[in-house]
């Protein structure tokens, strides 16, 4: 119990962003490369289409370091060790490399459909927020987004790909925490949710899920989108 309140709320957050600023990094940055060949390379192609393979190879470029960051900051929350340095140490004792990728690939499960889902619907939102404020003021010149409109179209992103991908949260959270009692399957550790829990049970935690990621992805797209239009200036 003590071990518990030690750290409380920050508990694994050294762990977390260890993981998540490279992670996003290679992700996004990964991302805007793949999309701007892809559509030099397919100028036929529906764009979503070509959104949606960019934000898959762009998650799965960088979940090759986000996974191990994910074991060390899952097992720390659940009051597994009291350290990063001893959860490091312990799970490299017990399992060696394959220890921090355990549930990998129920990480990718949640992590590449969240991410087509949130790049896909802010390329696909932007894009005619874009054109109905272009018809409005009746320019002929670009219009890029402002602030509050990178806030308004973030919003709808991380809504929605957050609600979605929910069921692949818990999954992927269970998979890294209690992967052995599953057998490291996906579809084994959804099937156990469905059979103690009703379909519901994937869905448990879907409001702070929300509650959580959309005010972050907003925040992150008014950033995001800000960046870009200054670097292409």
């Amino acid at each position: 119990m003590e071990s518990m309140q030690k750290g409380g709320l920050m508990r694994g957050v050294g762990g977390s962003l260890v993981g998540q600023v490279p992670y996003g990094v290679l992700t996004f940055g990964s991302y805007e490369v793949y999309k701007e060949l892809l559509l030099k390379k397919f100028p036929q192609a529906k764009p979503v289409f070509l959104y949606a393979l960019s934000a898959i190879l762009g998650d799965v470029t960088g979940s090759g370091w986000l996974c191990p960051s994910e074991v060390v900051k899952q097992q720390l929350q659940a009051g597994m060790y009291s350290s990063t340095g001893e959860a490091i140490s312990s799970i490299w004792k017990k399992r060696g490399l394959r220890g921090f990728y355990q549930g990998y690939m129920g990480g990718l499960a949640r992590d590449v459909p969240f991410r087509v889902a949130q790049l896909t619907s802010y390329e696909v939102v932007k894009n005619m927020y874009l054109r109905a404020k272009q018809r409005r003021y009746e320019s002929a010149e670009e219009i890029s987004l402002s602030p509050v409109d990178s806030a308004v179209v973030g919003a709808v992103a991380g809504t929605f790909s957050s609600a979605i991908t929910a069921p692949l949260d818990k999954i992927k959270t269970l998979l890294m925490t209690e992967g052995p009692k599953y057998g490291g399957s996906v579809l084994n550790c959804a099937s156990s949710i469905i059979q103690n829990e009703g379909v519901g049970g994937l869905f448990t935690g879907v409001v702070p899920r929300v509650v959580y990621i959309a005010p972050s992805v907003t925040i992150f797209f008014v950033v995001y989108e800000q960046v870009q239009q200054r670097l292409m200036k």
